[in-house]
């Protein structure tokens, strides 16, 4: 289960994906984390798919990362009392709070906030984008809205707010519900969506009590103007392009997501790029080679990982759908150009000696032509930092932990194995040497860059380098 790859695949699970044998499918066909969404999950699916994902990692003999990710504040339309309406360019119709079957001039618009926040002149997308309304004027009770852009609408489609930060934090009661049932079925990561303000992490943070490591989605325009304290504050980031493709301008999304990869990347948070990247696979065997593109474009820039959406979760070919993306990523990391593209986002490591030791480490193993790096890291910053550098050489991560190895899982580069603490420096020496022989990266007489924390066991502390060479027993020596 070694792969040939550095980029990290997040396949979602869903109907078609969700037994044992499919799990295991696409987990030897590439996936290194799954995503289990709760927009459409219930708690039992959550406990029993949970419960499939660790037998397949029993099975594998790897670590396996698991994504909970968090419905966020849905907002909707009620309902018609036809079912939908047709509306036009000028028409106008009024949103109000009344619980009543709707009509072309009148609809329920069920949420407070909504109207405590919007003003005139804001802009109400509806059904992904489809439809484009105007506010024209604004009361606690009404909001009355000339169409812009006309179309069907229907019962409950979605509402977009671009312009409208609204005072309600990022998590519904139904979040909270399933935010603690998913740290309790054993997540690795949370994903919390349609993150306004920095403010929403700190208040996951205060439940999460550093049980799974926090990731936001970033899909709306109000993330985007203060991302740089919202990447801070998270542990990792989503580049959810759907809805941020709905909010901001279309033309703009490739732009936002380099500059996001980037300053995720700067401030050593992994980062994944998200949706639509192979969706015509939802219903065919191949990809369009626009959006083999798409994905190569994430490989090249440097994310930690790609996501699957649909493709893996409902759709007809779902390992075809990874089987593709690690073909694409394997061939892109191999292609001539890569390591330069690379090399060129090189990162200032921060004024730490944990930094210092990481940055070293890369230069090291590159100069000497070393077959490894292999980090000791019990919180699994350690990892993190090491991968920030994007070395060329491979990188075991070592941990004593399985929270921390299943949460390292969805990094770039990092090839996870859980083993017991190491006992005092000969020992760090002979168990580095001895598993990256096993694990198939060094064969006796390479040499392998190895750091960890002196006093040992100690979080965070990572101050040593020692090159070691492997014996013909697969043990170390200095």
């Amino acid at each position: 289960m070694r792969r040939q790859r550095k980029v990290k695949i997040l396949a979602t699970l869903g109907p078609a994906s969700n037994n044992e044998d499919m799990i295991e499918q696409l987990a030897r066909a590439g996936a290194d984390v799954f995503r289990i969404n709760m927009s459409h999950a219930s708690h039992d699916v959550l406990n029993e798919t949970m419960a499939n994902i660790r037998a397949v990692e029993h099975k594998v003999k790897r670590p396996i990362g698991v994504l909970v990710d968090l419905q966020g504040p849905k907002l909707r339309v009620g309902a018609f009392a036809d079912g939908s309406v047709q509306l036009a360019s000028g028409d106008i119709i009024t949103f109000d709070q009344e619980n009543t079957p709707g009509s072309k001039e009148r609809v329920e618009l069920p949420h407070p906030e909504i109207f405590e926040a919007i003003k005139p002149n804001h802009t109400l997308l509806l059904d992904d984008g489809k439809i484009e309304l105007v506010a024209r004027s604004c009361t606690a009770k009404a909001i009355e809205c000339e169409v812009v852009h006309g179309g069907k609408l229907s019962d409950r489609k979605g509402v977009s707010l671009p312009n409208t930060l609204l005072g309600v934090g990022a998590l519904t009661d139904k979040d909270r519900a399933d935010l603690v049932a998913g740290l309790d079925a054993g997540a690795d990561w949370v994903a919390l969506s349609f993150v306004q303000r920095p403010e929403d992490i700190i208040d996951v943070r205060k439940t999460v009590q550093g049980r799974a490591g926090v990731l936001a989605k970033i899909e709306k325009p109000q993330a985007i103007e203060r991302l740089e304290e919202i990447i801070k504050l998270s542990d990792a980031i989503m580049i959810a392009r759907g809805d941020l493709g709905v909010e901001m301008p279309l033309e703009t999304v490739p732009g936002l997501q380099k500059r996001m990869i980037r300053m995720a990347r700067q401030q050593g948070k992994p980062v994944v790029v998200a949706t639509q990247m192979l969706e015509s696979m939802i219903t065919a065997p191949v990809p369009t080679r626009a959006e083999v593109s798409d994905v190569a474009t994430a490989v090249f820039e440097g994310a930690d990982a790609v996501m699957l959406s649909a493709e893996s979760a409902a759709g007809d070919y779902p390992v075809e759908a990874v089987t593709t993306m690690n073909k694409v990523a394997v061939a892109v990391e191999n292609d001539n150009l890569y390591q330069g593209i690379i090399r060129r986002q090189e990162i200032t490591p921060d004024a730490t000696a944990a930094d210092a030791i990481s940055a070293a480490t890369r230069q090291v193993a590159e100069t000497l032509d070393l077959a490894a790096i292999v980090c000791y890291t019990s919180s699994g910053s350690t990892g993190i930092r090491v991968s920030r550098e994007r070395p060329e050489k491979p990188i075991i991560a070592l941990s004593p932990k399985d929270s921390t190895v299943r949460r390292l899982s969805l990094i770039w580069g990092l090839h996870c194995v859980r083993t017991e603490d190491a006992v005092n420096l000969d020992d760090v020496v002979d168990r580095a040497c001895s598993i990256a022989y096993r694990e198939g990266f060094a064969r006796p007489g390479d040499r392998v860059a190895i750091t960890a924390g002196v006093p040992l066991g100690t979080p965070g502390a990572t101050n040593m380098l020692r090159i070691a060479f492997v014996g013909q027993d697969g043990m170390g020596s200095s």
